[in-house]
């Protein structure tokens, strides 16, 4: 998988959050995009995901050497993030069924070692909605990390995390993400320490 960024800018009213943004990402990878609040990480990476349109410039996706249509764009990629809503009236059991039936799980697994994985297996059948924020984001990142897509998109993923769930997340990373296309927006070590590619967005301001 390959993704192509050419000349993307991103608007909001009158200020630029970021201008003439030029990379390519490619699988298997690890990137991370860095900058301080407000430098316009997380706006890129939702762009990369398709969920949120540039201003200017364009994106191209390629699987296998061929371009990927915008509508297939979807089974592709997975993406977390603290902001992203989920259906918190669903139990953790429920939640997870409704997801991986639109979406492919990682191969092996099964939803119940995903319930395992997240350490969550108390708290299956209550309602997201009774959850911490800390369970909250552990079900985010498995929902992303746990579905079988070729390229992962992680944004300040170990936010609200306790120093159990920290670990949690790099055993998922070191063991789930070898022969993926990762992309992190982070500006915490701890979130991004594997990856060897890293993007500055100070230099597109």
């Amino acid at each position: 998988m390959k993704i192509y960024l050419e000349h993307i800018s991103k608007r909001f009213q009158r200020h630029w959050i970021f201008k003439d943004v030029n990379l390519s990402f490619t699988s298997p990878g690890a990137y991370a995009i860095l900058g301080p609040n407000g430098s316009g990480k997380s706006t890129l990476l939702r762009i990369i995901a398709g969920m949120q349109a540039a201003s200017t410039g364009k994106l191209i996706y390629e699987d296998s050497g061929q371009k990927l249509a915008p509508e297939k764009l979807f089974n592709h990629i997975s993406f977390t993030a603290p902001s992203q809503e989920i259906v918190e009236e669903f139990t953790l059991l429920e939640f997870l069924r409704f997801h991986y039936s639109f979406k492919d799980i990682y191969p092996g697994l099964s939803i119940e070692d995903v319930v395992t994985a997240t350490g969550l297996q108390d708290a299956q059948h209550k309602p997201i909605a009774d959850y911490s924020s800390g369970m909250k984001q552990r079900v985010k990142l498995a929902q992303a990390i746990f579905t079988n897509s070729p390229v992962l998109l992680l944004d300040e993923p170990c936010t609200n995390l306790d120093d159990t769930g920290v670990q949690q997340y790099r055993a998922w990373v070191e063991q789930y993400t070898r022969n993926r296309l990762v992309i992190v927006a982070s500006n915490d070590i701890r979130e991004y320490y594997f990856c060897n590619e890293q993007v500055e967005m100070q230099a597109y301001k």
